[in-house]
């Protein structure tokens, strides 16, 4: 709904009456989280136009990434789920933000990440691009020395709720997600995506897609061009729902 102020303009020896209208919506937030061994320049671009849909974006470099690669074998998940709190609390702290309208965007690692954030704070809308699952043991252990033997088993079998933290915040995240797998993914299998997906069964609404001849990393521009598409089209889809007068 809208607000509706009347007002009174001076023309000449006369005055005319209006009414102006403004939106009674604050502006919506999108973070965006990128994978590991990535950094904040990857979600640049996306941003960029994403923001030109009228809303407040946020980048940022996890800890071991960027600036802070020197400590890259010493951070953990703990570590990383901090990180990712500030950086919500940050853009949720923003001028004109509407807290009731942040969407998250996360890549991999950074899908993961953004998986257990939902049960810290409120998110609207959820994007995952190759989100990936690891093994809720050995939280606290550095990422980078993490059994990759180990992680790859785990992603190979169709995991619930019951076995995995971030896929007990899935099953009670209630917002509208996006999942995006790569047909020729070695590092997050179909089996992973598939344990995501049934997580979503609380979500308002669960969107998949399968970007044809993707790898991991998506090397390809014109893949990396297909998926910044499909990320602005569903962005631009839920920012014209909230906006959507009642």
């Amino acid at each position: 709904m809208k607000s509706a102020n009347p007002v009174t303009l001076a023309v000449g020896d006369e005055t005319i009456d209006g009414t102006i209208l403004t939106p009674a919506k604050l502006t919506p937030g999108v973070l965006f989280i990128h994978g590991w061994g990535g950094c904040q320049e990857q979600d640049l671009i996306r941003a960029e136009e994403i923001a030109q849909l009228g809303c407040i974006c946020f980048t940022f470099d996890l800890r071991g990434h960027a600036r802070h690669e020197d400590e890259r074998n010493s951070v953990t998940r703990s570590d990383g789920l901090a990180d990712v709190v500030a950086a919500y609390d940050f853009l949720a702290g923003q001028e004109g933000i509407d807290s009731s309208a942040i969407a998250v965007v996360g890549t991999s690692y950074g899908g993961y990440l953004a998986a257990l954030l939902t049960a810290e704070r409120s998110v609207s809308w959820l994007a995952l691009r190759v989100p990936a699952l690891y093994p809720d043991s050995h939280w606290d252990v550095p990422k980078a020395l993490l059994d990759r033997a180990e992680i790859d088993r785990y992603r190979s079998h169709f995991r619930t709720g019951h076995q995995d933290r971030a896929l007990a915040a899935c099953e009670r995240f209630a917002g509208d997600v996006l999942i995006v797998e790569s047909e020729f993914d070695d590092y997050v299998p179909h089996p992973a995506i598939s344990s995501y997906m049934a997580a979503f069964r609380n979500s308002r609404s669960l969107s998949y897609r399968v970007l044809k001849g993707a790898d991991h990393v998506l090397r390809d521009e014109s893949q990396r061009k297909g998926y910044n598409q499909l990320l602005i089209n569903w962005i631009e889809e839920m920012v014209r729902g909230v906006r959507r007068p009642a």
